[in-house]
């Protein structure tokens, strides 16, 4: 039987709405499945906000979660109302526009984000990138973690893109257009270097070299506060 994310979260919300009756802030999706690209592979991110959390509500969702259907496919995100209204406003930024609310509300959390969280979240994004590809081409040169490093950068862009646009692209085929050609041609090595496909042992250099020297350009950009030029 083919798998419907639409009966999937019918039952896990009757089911966390069984189990929290009354305590209930937000039921969310995210990832590919929230963004209309999902693969027979992909996770299942699901966002539950409670009234409060404690360490029994937690065990209480694991029991819940391992009732349900797809279980090894299940991943996400679960807090506390008080505690995701005092997150890094930079890091509700990404959160908010990658969440597709179910039951509850997004607008307390998106009020609190403003462009400098924005920029926050593109220069933070863009040290990591650029820690993190360093890291791999003096010591592990492996192509799953730079990989994984095009799919972070893919965040990084969406926010570039909402900083230049004011627009929020949730798919890749509509942040393409939102971006300027640097921009493009990350995101174009993104769609590039995709799990399972095969390729030429000097891919790592090529790819690495691209992320490396885009993202260093985007931290002294975020420094200096030319991100618009």
């Amino acid at each position: 039987m083919d798998f419907s994310i639409e009966l999937w979260i019918q039952q896990y919300t009757q089911a966390v709405q069984r189990t929290f009756s009354g305590r209930i802030w937000l039921v969310g999706l995210q990832g590919s499945y929230g963004r209309g690209e999902a693969t027979a592979q992909s996770d299942i991110d699901v966002v539950l906000v409670l009234d409060a959390l404690s360490i029994a509500d937690l065990r209480q969702y694991r029991t819940l979660l391992d009732t349900l259907p797809q279980r090894e496919r299940v991943c996400g995100f679960v807090s506390g109302r008080e505690e995701l209204l005092s997150w890094e406003p930079s890091d509700l930024f990404q959160f908010c526009h990658d969440t597709t609310p179910i039951v509850g509300s997004l607008e307390d959390l998106l009020s609190q984000v403003h462009q400098a969280d924005v920029l926050r979240a593109v220069h933070t994004g863009v040290c990591n990138l650029y820690h993190m590809c360093v890291h791999n081409l003096v010591h592990a040169q492996s192509l799953e973690v730079l990989q994984g490093l095009y799919k972070s950068a893919v965040f990084v862009l969406q926010a570039i893109a909402f900083l230049q646009t004011g627009i929020y692209a949730r798919q890749k085929k509509d942040l393409h257009p939102l971006l300027r050609a640097p921009e493009q041609q990350v995101l174009q090595a993104a769609l590039e270097i995709r799990v399972g496909k095969e390729f030429p042992p000097d891919a790592i250099q090529e790819y690495s070299g691209l992320l490396f020297h885009w993202a260093a350009g985007w931290i002294k950009r975020c420094s200096a506060g030319t991100w618009d030029s």
